[in-house]
């Protein structure tokens, strides 16, 4: 048994020769090739100008100022965090009481109850927005609802191409990204804890503002991360739900500049406040053990 010990403590140093590095060159590598490089060479067009459609790269700060003070980029630029804000919000609390349902209360079929959390991802996301188009129609599924209830005697025609579909859209979308990661640390928070502080005196809600909202919140802010950083970047929503003026979003008129505008300088210059806002969320993230373990 010596020997087997002595042989196994002169094998492990070797075998931890290099680090992780020889591991986790090829997938660097990758995010390096395909990723990063790609992304840079973009972002440089911010610096750079149009001259009558083609790159003029001398270096230059009008597209950074154009995003905060020329119309529509500001308010557009505003309306899609107070959006992105929004639905975050919402999803937090619709997506807190299931996962706390599943992880704590559900015994049997768990695993099919997380499936069907799961399902509408199998889906395309183009399939579930023309649903919702259709639901929210004026001869959709809801407006039929409110006029056979006699909540309405007319089709509503605020529900599509507002403000108010696209935020019901991506709260349905984007729930699921929120419900996983929330479950996730509420199935490992040990009950012991929640016995120990009803044993201390401690309410239902003192129970949650001391002991669960804590614990739970590395899975909090990486589910918010998700929904907040997909809500600001999408395009497909808004152009098939929105559409109307007032409902424009910032991922919409960046695809606009690289597509119908050609203007692909100005759609680099707006992706920086995005960017900006998702990395200081990544950031926040991970100071609070979200994104992995947290070493403190």
């Amino acid at each position: 048994m010596a020997a087997i010990a002595a042989k196994d403590e002169q094998a492990a140093p070797s075998g931890r020769k290099g680090g992780p590095l020889p591991l986790l060159a090829l997938p660097l590598g990758w995010m390096l090739v395909f990723y990063l490089i790609p992304l840079a060479l973009l972002l440089v067009h911010a610096f750079w100008s149009v001259d009558y459609l083609t790159i003029d790269r001398t270096f230059t700060l009008e597209n950074i100022k154009a995003v905060f003070t020329v119309a529509p980029y500001p308010a557009v630029l505003i309306r899609t965090l107070l959006m992105a804000a929004a639905v975050t919000l919402t999803d937090i609390a619709i997506a807190f009481p299931i996962s706390w349902w599943l992880a704590k209360k559900v015994t049997s079929h768990r695993e099919l109850l997380l499936m069907l959390v799961v399902f509408p991802l199998w889906s395309s996301y183009l399939v579930r927005a023309f649903a919702w188009k259709t639901i929210l129609g004026t001869n959709g599924i809801l407006n039929s609802f409110l006029q056979t209830t006699g909540i309405t005697s007319e089709p509503i025609s605020a529900f599509l191409y507002s403000k108010t579909g696209m935020y019901i859209t991506f709260c349905h979308v984007w729930l699921p990204f929120m419900i996983l990661p929330l479950y996730t640390i509420l199935d490992r928070l040990p009950d012991t804890l929640l016995e120990a502080s009803g044993d201390l005196g401690g309410n239902g809600w003192k129970t949650f503002l001391r002991v669960i909202l804590p614990l739970s919140l590395p899975g909090l802010l990486a589910g918010s991360v998700s929904v907040f950083s997909l809500t600001m970047g999408d395009y497909i929503t808004p152009s098939l739900i929105g559409g109307s003026p007032g409902t424009e979003l910032i991922g919409g008129i960046v695809a606009d500049q690289f597509g119908v505008a050609n203007n692909w300088p100005l759609g680099a210059a707006l992706i920086l406040p995005i960017l900006a806002i998702v990395i200081g969320l990544l950031l926040v993230a991970n100071r609070f053990g979200a994104l992995g373990r947290d070493e403190r």
